[in-house]
Formats: structure tokens, sequence, C-alpha cells
């Protein structure tokens, strides 16, 4: 028997392999997106530049590039280039359907991100390193730079900040969490910034509250990097319950059409 029990369990063990170099490059650009370097809508580096600046083969790059293109986060024009997919029109992220298949609303969202967000500031204050904080600052000017510049806030750059701080928790599972839930959160977003287009002080409200959640994380300041981001997200959920004839019947379906 013991013998036996040694077969079998031989059967079921697999050399390890080393990974795949186009999985690297995946998982490079992939990050690249998350984090809004690479932004919806933006034409990314030609294949040979992307092989040359990575030192990997243009049939690594060009693997990956298929990948990213399936799962909806690329798209291609014959001639073109490739280009950065929006979220708004993506398919294929199980857990946006499983949100919408089930009338989530756009509060049920507010809650996810609440408990998401606020231990990812609270982690990004004890963990974040020195590139990280250059991430979120990046985001932070262009925050600043497009209210000054328009009255408005870019979705991208607000959902790059929020990116950046869950990428600065070093946490595998809340990243790989944020990713799945990243269309969503970009929509939410947009949503949220179109809406607040009415009352101007809001954007600036917005601006001065990721100030604020930056300002603690940089200060290694972990509770008040929290209560900074639940502020924020307090903020929306009120801004948007005063004006209840906006949210009602609306579900995370209808946020993403």
């Amino acid at each position: 028997m013991g013998h036996l029990a040694e077969d079998n369990t031989a059967m079921n063990i697999r050399p390890i392999r080393p990974k795949r170099v186009s999985s690297l490059v995946f998982e490079q650009i992939r990050e690249l997106i998350y984090k809004g370097t690479f932004k919806p809508g933006q034409q990314i580096p030609p294949e040979r530049e992307l092989a040359a600046s990575m030192e990997v083969s243009r049939t690594s790059v060009r693997n990956a590039l298929d990948k990213l293109i399936k799962l909806g986060l690329l798209w291609q024009t014959q001639g073109q280039g490739t280009f950065v997919g929006s979220p708004e029109n993506r398919y294929g992220n199980p857990l946006a359907a499983a949100m919408a298949t089930d009338e989530a609303t756009f509060f049920d969202l507010l809650e996810v991100r609440m408990g998401l967000e606020c231990n990812a500031a609270r982690l990004a204050a004890q963990r974040a390193t020195d590139s990280d904080l250059k991430a979120m600052q990046k985001s932070l000017d262009e925050m600043t730079d497009d209210l000054a510049g328009t009255d408005m806030i870019s979705t991208a750059a607000d959902t790059s900040f929020h990116m950046a701080v869950t990428f600065s928790t070093k946490n595998p599972v809340l990243i790989h969490l944020t990713r799945n839930f990243y269309d969503f959160l970009f929509v939410g977003i947009k949503k949220n910034l179109a809406h607040m287009v009415e009352t101007r002080t809001a954007y600036s409200d917005v601006l001065e509250q990721h100030r604020d959640i930056l300002r603690h994380i940089k200060g290694r300041e972990p509770e008040k990097a929290y209560e900074a981001m639940r502020r924020h997200l307090t903020y929306v959920h009120d801004f948007f319950k005063s004006r209840q004839n906006f949210v009602d019947g609306i579900s995370l379906k209808h946020l993403a059409a």
C-alpha cells in the first residue's frame, strides 16, 4: 500500500518550469494599463519598440499583446496601431458580469470601494515605496492640471490614483481583487465626475480629498490615511444621496452602458 501511495503522488507531481517571457511582458503591460501609464484610448508603442525596451523578442511581445487584446485591455486597428481599450466597452470580466446580473446598485459599488480602498490607504501608508509615492503624485498632478485647464478632473487620472494606492499595499490578494474590480471602478468614477459638473466646487473638494489621502500616506500615518479615504468616499456617497433622482433605479449594468 505504501508503494501505491508513493506512485500516485509521483503521478501528480510535475516539473517546475520557468515563467514564459511572454507572460512577463503581459504582466508588465497590464500593470501599465491599470496604473494609468497607458490610458484608455491611448496608442501604445509599436511592437518593435516594446521589444527593444523590454529586451525581449518581438514574438514574446506579440503573444502578450494577443492575450491583452482577447481580454479587451487592448484593441488593434489595421495600419494604425494598438490602443488601450475603454473599460466601458470591455467584456469578459467575471466580477463585472456577476455584478451586472445581480442588478448591483451605484451605492453597492461605493460600499465595496469603502471596504477595499480604506484598507488599501492604511496599508499604503505603511508600505508605499518612493516609486509608489511618485506614481500617486503623478496622478494627483494630472488631476490638478485637469482642473486648472478644463474645470474638470479626468477619469483616467482619478482612477490611476486609486489604483496606485492599491498597488502600493503589496498585498497580492487586494491587488488581484482590485484588478478585477478595475472596470467598475473606472466607470463608477467617470459617472461620479460627469455628474459633479453641476456643482463646480465638487471638483475642488475631490481634489483636496485626494491631496489629504496622499499627504497621510507620505507621512506614514496609516489611520489618518484610512480616515482620509473614508471621508472621500463618504463625500461621493452623500453627494449623490442628495441627488437621489440620479441614482434611483440605476444598476451597475446601466452605469456601464
